[in-house]
């Protein structure tokens, strides 16, 4: 059903230019359903998005890597994925619109510069995108398949679960398909509504077999997406779309690899542990300044990075050190990774805890449109749950 809404939507935005790359056939035929219908009003035209909810805050330029480069993240993707193509001739990319640069052009220049054998369209079929990338996986070639919208990883589910992620073990490792690497743009973007705006990762985590994997910015997205596409398991990459140009570091220019399953520190503190991965990394540093100077609170900043499997350790260490957890992410509260989090640190700190673990989510509600600003786990809402473990 979704393919077909899509494919009805990508013959509506023929008649009409697109005002921007990432706003899609989607935003198009939006504009086309205002102009048909007599009772919406011009004003409409007028209408600007509103500000980003966070404030992106870049990484110090890394030296260890070589040369850099400024680029944001979809450009330090493009980076990941020429370097890749580059030096393994069996790496082939594709997806839906892939040949022509992709809907957030992560890909533009790829096909004209490695040819359309390595770099190719598919139908607008996940279950076959996914099954496709196993089969060549399983081949021996490198398989790089993009999904459009991690909103539309769903009608692949089977294929990652029950076939990438248990391919190695029914074959008692005769056969596996770890050379897969999935791509996905993921998470909200100020405009996405349902179907544009969803956070997945937790339904994978679910699923030995798999590695899930979120960056934080341009320098880490180049980093561990090279890091999925050299690890010897099926890996779920997800790329947050609200930082493809709001992100710009400098990156470096040749391949380099960041580990998986580590979670970095980025601030260290004495006072409350906060956890978080992808855009939540950005507003929670704003909430650890504003935790600071507002309350004099000394917080630690741990980016998770990788969601499955999860580094364990340095999220305990740190509350041992602090007592007090936050974790937060866009996704619904219940059964969000947030929970396995919260239970996992229970389990292991519990006598060192000085208050309730906080979970700041998304509501328990499907993706709102004019009220997302209401729905995403802002920095208010995560001081409010900062000021409440401290005055426990």
């Amino acid at each position: 059903m979704a393919a077909a809404a899509r494919f009805f939507i990508r013959g509506a935005h023929s008649k009409l230019s697109i005002s921007g790359v990432g706003t899609g056939a989607h935003s198009s035929f939006g504009v086309t359903l205002l102009k048909l219908s007599p009772n919406c009003s011009s004003r409409t035209k007028s209408q600007r998005r509103h500000a980003a909810h966070f404030t992106y805050q870049p990484d110090p330029v890394p030296t260890q890597y070589g040369p850099t480069q400024k680029m944001n993240l979809f450009q330090s993707v493009t980076s990941a994925l020429d370097n890749t193509l580059a030096s393994d001739p069996t790496a082939v990319i594709f997806g839906e619109d892939v040949a022509f640069g992709g809907v957030f052009r992560c890909t533009v220049g790829l096909r004209d510069k490695y040819g359309k054998d390595r770099v190719f369209n598919t139908p607008l079929c996940e279950q076959g995108i996914v099954g496709f990338g196993i089969g060549v996986a399983v081949a021996g070639a490198t398989a790089i398949a993009e999904i459009q919208f991690a909103d539309y990883i769903y009608p692949a589910f089977d294929q990652i679960v029950n076939e990438a992620a248990k391919y190695r073990y029914r074959s008692g490792n005769l056969f596996d398909c770890g050379n897969l690497t999935i791509r996905a743009p993921w998470g909200c973007v100020g405009h996405g509504s349902l179907y544009h705006s969803q956070s997945p990762e937790a339904f994978f985590a679910h699923c030995p077999g798999i590695k899930v994997v979120v960056p934080r910015g341009p320098v880490q997205a180049k980093g561990l997406l090279l890091a999925c596409i050299e690890d010897k398991n099926p890996c779920i990459f997800f790329e947050p779309k609200i930082l493809y140009r709001a992100a710009v570091e400098q990156v470096p220019v040749e391949a380099y690899t960041i580990p998986l399953s580590q979670a970095e520190v980025l601030q260290e503190g004495s006072d409350v542990t906060l956890v978080a991965w992808g855009t939540q990394v950005h507003v929670m540093r704003e909430v650890a300044t504003m935790a600071q100077e507002k309350l004099g609170v000394s917080c630690e900043l741990i980016d998770l990075q990788t969601i499955l499997p999860w580094d364990t350790e340095t999220v305990c260490k740190s509350v041992v050190k602090t007592g007090r957890l936050l974790v937060s992410h866009e996704a619904p509260v219940t059964g969000g990774f947030a929970a396995e989090i919260s239970s996992t640190v229970q389990e292991e700190c519990f006598l060192n805890l000085e208050a309730p673990i906080a979970r700041v989510c998304g509501y328990d509600t499907p993706f709102p449109h004019i009220f997302e600003p209401f729905y995403i786990p802002d920095k208010w809402k995560c001081f409010d749950a900062i000021k409440k473990m401290i005055n426990y």
